[in-house]
């Protein structure tokens, strides 16, 4: 606690007296960039990893960056994603999950934590999607590896879990709002941002590059964010129904057994159908 004091009177004395201008501003009204979504891990700090100014990001911090679906609970998480963008106005999320992420080991051995801690089961319960996901469809991996894809697969299920909130469909409806995913890797400081075009981390420095063409315009791109429009989704999403495998067949999401094993999550666990649908038939982004 020391610390921690000696540490305020060092933010008063040399931070605060510095920007004594910003700080009143930021006592009228806050108008953050960024709704930015990640775990309670002391390991990782949205601020600092970003250099972020106060006022410019809008935090979400729970074990596991989980977001339960739209009527899952009526915890802090959905209000606080509606007060974000409602009344904020913020167009950007960033979902951020990190690397060796206690909560996503909690996850993968979910049976043992129901008699220890059983608030950290009950709250896990709700990356059931993710578990469901990372154990039928990557049977290959284990320890480490397992671990590591189950982080990158949990900030896509949130995603997914983030487009149940009518506020959230609404926004990406009328291309007014665009979510990323991104892990952050202690050991290296390194981030890894998911590019919804090819389907893959990719290290994120190299979408910001300070190389600049002999316009003056950087040559960095931004990758492709997971979420930004909601028509083209869907008409991909028909498109894909109403294919053909090569044996005349129809498309497993089409088929009786498809639509029972997805109805029993939605019954079972109250996932969104389109994400109960996602799961039993594979990961598309492998």
């Amino acid at each position: 606690m020391k610390k921690l004091v000696r540490g305020l009177r060092e933010f008063r004395a040399n931070y605060f007296s510095t920007h004594r201008e910003l700080f009143e501003q930021l006592s009228h009204k806050q108008k953050p960039r960024v709704l930015f979504i990640t775990c309670s891990d002391s390991r990782i700090d949205p601020t600092l990893i970003t250099q972020a100014a106060p006022g410019e990001l809008f935090v979400i911090r729970n074990a596991g960056n989980i977001i339960p679906p739209f009527g899952a609970t009526n915890g802090g998480e959905g209000a606080t994603v509606e007060y974000a963008i409602h009344a904020l106005g913020i167009e950007q999320i960033v979902v951020c999950g990190h690397s060796h992420c206690g909560a996503m080991k909690g996850m993968l051995q979910l049976g043992t934590l129901e008699e220890e801690m059983p608030l950290v089961y009950d709250w896990l319960r709700h990356a059931e999607a993710t578990r469901r996901l990372v154990m039928e469809n990557y049977g290959e991996y284990e320890g480490e590896e397992l671990l590591e894809v189950a982080i990158a697969e949990n900030v896509l299920t949130q995603i997914d879990n983030l487009r149940t909130y009518p506020v959230i469909h609404s926004r990406l409806y009328q291309g007014r709002l665009k979510i990323y995913g991104w892990i952050y890797h202690i050991e290296s400081g390194e981030v890894f941002a998911y590019d919804a075009a090819d389907h893959t981390y990719v290290p994120l420095p190299q979408f910001f590059g300070d190389e600049q063409d002999p316009s003056g315009q950087s040559t960095g791109n931004f990758p492709s964010p997971v979420a930004c429009e909601l028509p083209q989704r869907f008409e991909q999403l028909q498109s894909t129904s109403k294919s053909t495998s090569s044996n005349g067949n129809k498309s497993p999401i089409t088929q009786n057994s498809q639509l029972s094993a997805t109805q029993e999550l939605v019954d079972e666990f109250g996932l969104p159908p389109e994400q109960a649908e996602r799961i039993y038939r594979g990961s598309a982004r492998r």
